[in-house]
């Protein structure tokens, strides 16, 4: 009898959990009435716009930004040959601009750096502080846009705008994507690009026509523009718009019109935006795909507490890295989310297949495991951690948003159910909290945000300020203490482009004072630690200033002996 027992109790539990796992639609009764929807929305992306103009010009330089306004000015003076020839020779700095054919990087989209090096013409920016904090703010509110996406989105699958508002703010509320919006032009800007292509996807899926076939051409095509991944949402069309037809026969001649206009529309969108293809389009296309996937140096990575080079990375160096840097409680209700969407599809797939909502989680589904698949199988090159996958987080918290939705139905549940619902829900709202703190507390250096791993672990482990922004604040702290006219610093021999990016944010007097040189001539070493994760020697000197987050250090300065 006792064994009877078990089993009928165990029955009782699946009968329980099955209304949770199966289609969730809704995640309940709106906790929320319709008439708060406007003021709360609009509110929320008002403050979001807020934030982005009082903090924009707290960040640093990165690596590359230099790099990439070049590209950008080189494609605007390309663009400017072709259509005012005259009037773009007339320019004085016209002479000084190296030829699209000379640039090593022509093979990067630049449909965000031309109209941001146009923008600076526009606004009368000239001095590069004004520069590269005018592109700090435009580069938060396109991912503003991003996030606005992604609400939509998330509405449009839940039915439920509360929760599409949840989404949207454990989307800002992840440290990392916070800070690396501000100045990660590539990995956060395509994670908008991408998430808008989803959006018209998903429209175009459930109304297909011409016009939403061109607003899904157009997204494709900007996404590509911004990074070559993009080509992804051409398969994900092809193969969403194909089980519509299977599934939906008395739409099959509007899809067909639909995909006659999304294909040419997106080939048309992609050369027009990208100046490098005009010349040759299908030649120099896959040129820039090759180059994507295969990184031209052989850069060394901290792994692990291992220097290891990004051609030798181990499988599962991109999902650690997921894992270490998103906070634990939006993992354990993905987690939840993606147990109980497997769930679903596995009790009766045919069935789930049949439900729009069904086929909606498998395009999410795919949008997260197929590209992270794709890295592992491919063995493809990666550094920074795993900035460039970040286009599938969005599809991380839709399905974590089902977790969410999960937790909430449980609530409604007898005692334990009701108890296990609240406990999953305070989870989340801690974990909200603490990443609020968090990227408030660690302000401008949330880049450096660790999930669960001490300041020591991560310093021995992991890679710290891999953009280098720090450098700036270090630069501000030595002109600051030493009132020389000319103070000397230098810095290791791999990493000197910190000191000359973060040069160009300081105000050009303070900027006339540094003299970079090599780091024995220097009066002060300053050190990120990339590539040099050890303590420096004694005879480096003492010192003077450093920079901690959470315990880890992420900058240090050294007074040299006196020359």
């Amino acid at each position: 009898m006792s064994g009877l027992g078990v089993t009928f109790r165990a029955r009782s539990a699946l009968a329980c959990l099955t209304p949770i796992v199966h289609h969730v639609r809704r995640p309940g009764p709106p906790f929320l009435p319709d008439s708060l929807r406007q003021p709360l929305v609009l509110g929320f992306f008002a403050l979001l716009t807020v934030l982005g103009l009082a903090l924009h010009r707290d960040y640093g330089l990165p690596w590359d930004e230099q790099l990439d306004r070049l590209n950008g000015i080189i494609g605007v003076k390309y663009v400017a040959l072709r259509v005012a020839p005259e009037l773009a020779r007339r320019q004085a700095s016209f002479a000084q601009i190296p030829d699209m054919h000379d640039n090593d990087d022509a093979d990067h989209g630049v449909i965000f750096q031309m109209p941001l090096v146009v923008l600076e013409k526009l606004t009368g920016a000239e001095d590069p502080r004004d520069v590269y904090f005018m592109r700090h703010l435009v580069t938060f509110l396109t991912f503003v846009a991003g996030v606005y996406a992604f609400y939509r989105l998330a509405k449009q699958r839940f039915r439920h705008w509360p929760l599409a508002l949840l989404g949207s703010a454990l989307l800002v509320l992840s440290p990392r994507m916070f800070a690396e919006a501000f100045y990660n032009y590539k990995d956060l800007v395509f994670l908008a690009f991408f998430t808008l292509g989803i959006y018209t996807l998903t429209r175009l899926l459930r109304r297909p026509s011409g016009r939403t076939a061109l607003l899904h051409a157009v997204a494709t095509g900007l996404a590509i523009d911004v990074r070559t991944m993009g080509v992804l949402l051409l398969g994900f069309t092809a193969i969403f718009l194909g089980l519509e037809m299977l599934y939906r026969p008395a739409l099959r001649r509007s899809m067909l019109v639909a995909a006659a206009v999304y294909l040419p529309v997106t080939a048309a969108v992609v050369v027009l935006g990208w100046p490098y293809l005009w010349e040759n389009p299908v030649a120099n296309f896959l040129a820039a795909f090759q180059s994507f996937s295969r990184y031209r140096s052989d850069m060394l990575v901290q792994y692990w507490g291992q220097q290891l080079s990004v051609r030798a990375l181990p499988w599962h160096y991109a999902p650690v890295w997921l894992l270490i840097t998103t906070p634990v409680a939006y993992t354990l209700l993905f987690l939840t989310g993606a147990g109980t969407l497997a769930w679903a599809a596995a009790q009766q797939p045919r069935a789930w297949l049949r439900t729009r909502s069904g086929r909606q989680d498998l395009l999410y589904l795919t949008w997260f495991f197929a590209p992270l698949g794709a890295i592992i199988v491919l063995h493809s090159v990666l550094y920074d951690g795993w900035r460039h996958l970040y286009f599938i987080y969005p599809a991380f918290l839709l399905l974590a948003l089902r977790g969410v939705a999960a937790a909430y139905r449980l609530v409604h549940f007898p005692t334990a159910g009701r108890w296990l619902g609240a406990g999953v829900l305070g989870m989340l709202a801690a974990g909200m909290l603490h990443a609020a703190y968090r990227i408030a507390r660690d302000h401008p250096y949330q880049n450096v945000y660790f999930s669960a791993l001490p300041g020591a672990a991560a310093e021995r482990l992991f890679e710290r300020d891999y953009w280098g922004l720090a450098g700036r604040r270090g630069l501000e702290w030595i002109l600051a203490y030493d009132t020389s006219a000319h103070v000397t610093v230098g810095t290791d021999a791999r990493v000197g482009l910190v000191l000359h990016n973060n040069r160009l944010l300081l105000p050009p007097t303070e900027r006339a004072r540094l003299v970079f040189t090599t780091a024995s001539q220097a009066r002060y070493f300053l050190t990120t630690y990339r590539w040099h994760p050890e303590p420096y020697p004694a005879d480096y000197g003492p010192e003077v200033y450093c920079i901690r987050v959470n315990g880890l250090k992420i900058l240090s300065v050294f007074r040299r002996p006196y020359r």
